[in-house]
C-alpha cells in the first residue's frame, strides 16, 4: 500500500523536485486511497527511568504502524536518515519504517524498508 502510493506519486512527478512537494503529494495519495496517517508524530526518549521530551518526530505514521520518512536527496539512502528511522523504531512500539527517496529515476532504488531489531 505504501509502495504503491509512492510509485503513483513518482510516476506523475518524476525525480528532481523538492522534498516538500513529494511529501504533500504522497499524503494526498494516501488520502485518496483512504489509508489513515498522522503527521509529525512526536516520540520521547526513555533513559534509565527518566523520560526526556525532545523534538523528535515521525514524519508520517501510516495506519498507526509504519514510520515513513520522505526525502529527495542526491540519489542516496543516507545513513543519517536510516539512523533516524532506527531511533524512531527503538523508542516507539512501531516495528517497521520506510525511507522513500523520490530523487531516483527508478523509485524502487530509493525505497528502503527497515524493521526493528529485537
Amino acid at each position: 500500500m505504501i509502495l504503491d502510493a509512492a510509485i503513483e506519486v513518482h510516476k506523475f512527478l518524476g525525480p528532481g523536485l523538492p522534498e516538500s512537494v513529494y511529501k504533500a503529494c504522497f499524503i494526498k495519495e494516501l488520502s485518496l486511497r483512504e489509508i489513515p496517517y498522522r503527521l509529525d508524530v512526536p516520540f520521547v526518549i526513555n533513559y534509565k527511568g527518566s523520560t526526556f521530551k525532545n523534538e523528535l518526530k515521525i514524519d508520517i505514521l501510516v495506519a498507526e504502524e509504519v514510520a515513513v520518512r520522505i526525502i529527495a536527496d542526491d540519489n542516496s539512502l543516507q545513513s543519517s536518515h536510516l539512523g533516524y528511522l532506527n531511533t524512531a523504531l527503538r523508542f516507539t512500539d512501531k516495528n517497521t519504517a520506510i525511507l522513500i527517496n523520490f530523487n531516483f529515476t527508478k523509485l524502487i532504488d530509493g525505497f528502503k524498508r527497515i524493521t526493528k531489531e529485537f
